[in-house]
C-alpha cells in the first residue's frame, strides 16, 4: 500500500489535564461513548491516517486502528500536541483537532483542509468571531515558528501564537460545531444537543 506523502494526518489532541472536568476528558462518557471517540470518528472520516497525541500518563479508551503519539511531559499547553504531531508527521501536513469537540464532522474537516493555504503555513477557521486553532490545518513549514513559541516561558495563549503565523483564515458562519466540553455542565449540554439532533433525524 502506498502512502500519500502530501495528505494530511488527522491528529486528535488529548494531552490536557481536564482540571474543570475533574479528570481526564478522553474517557468521560457522552451518550454511551467516550468523549474522544467523536472527534476521532470525524478525523477517520476525513483522513486516511489518524493519530491521537497524548501525554504518557493520559488515560485513553480503546481506539482500534488509531496510532498513539506521545508528546513531551512539559509544557502542559495545547500547542505541545500540535508541535509533537508536526515533528512525527515529517513532511506531511497535520490537521489538529481537540479531543473535546463532539460536534465537528469529517465534512467540515475536509472543507478546512481543502480550502488552500494561499501561501500561508496554516489554514484556521474563524467562527463566532473567534479563531479556532484547535480545528485547523498546519503545514510542515509552521513547525519552526510554533516550536519556538512553545519554548517561551510561559508560552503565550494558543490563539495569539497561531495568529502570529498569519494563517489563511477561513470564515465560517456556523459556530456550533466548535462547542467544546470543558466541564460537567458542558457534558449535559452536549448530551441534550445530541438527543435533540437524533429526534429531528427520525
Amino acid at each position: 500500500m502506498t502512502v500519500d506523502t502530501e495528505a494530511p494526518i488527522g491528529a486528535v489532541l488529548a494531552g490536557g489535564i481536564g482540571r474543570r472536568m475533574g479528570g481526564n476528558k478522553a474517557t468521560v462518557g457522552l451518550n454511551g461513548r467516550p468523549l474522544i471517540d467523536y472527534p476521532v470518528a470525524a478525523m477517520r472520516g476525513a483522513f486516511a491516517d489518524v493519530a491521537v497525541v497524548a501525554k504518557a500518563d493520559t488515560d485513553l479508551p480503546a481506539l482500534p486502528g488509531v496510532t498513539i503519539w506521545i508528546e513531551h511531559d512539559e509544557p502542559r499547553h495545547p500547542l505541545a500536541g500540535i508541535v509533537r504531531a508536526l515533528e512525527l508527521a515529517g513532511t506531511r501536513p497535520v490537521f489538529a483537532c481537540a479531543g473535546d469537540l463532539p460536534f465537528v464532522s469529517a465534512k467540515l474537516a475536509r472543507v478546512v483542509a481543502g480550502a488552500g493555504a494561499a501561501g500561508a503555513v496554516a489554514i484556521v477557521p474563524r467562527a463566532g468571531g473567534r479563531l479556532q486553532p484547535l480545528f485547523a490545518l498546519y503545514l510542515p513549514q509552521a513547525r519552526a515558528q510554533l516550536s519556538a513559541a512553545l519554548e517561551q516561558q510561559p508560552p503565550k495563549p494558543l490563539t495569539a501564537i497561531v495568529a502570529a503565523l498569519a494563517p489563511r483564515v477561513l470564515e465560517l458562519a456556523d459556530a456550533r460545531p466548535f462547542f467544546n466540553v470543558n466541564a460537567p455542565e458542558d457534558l449535559l449540554t452536549a448530551a441534550g444537543l445530541i438527543d435533540r439532533h437524533e429526534r429531528e433525524d427520525r
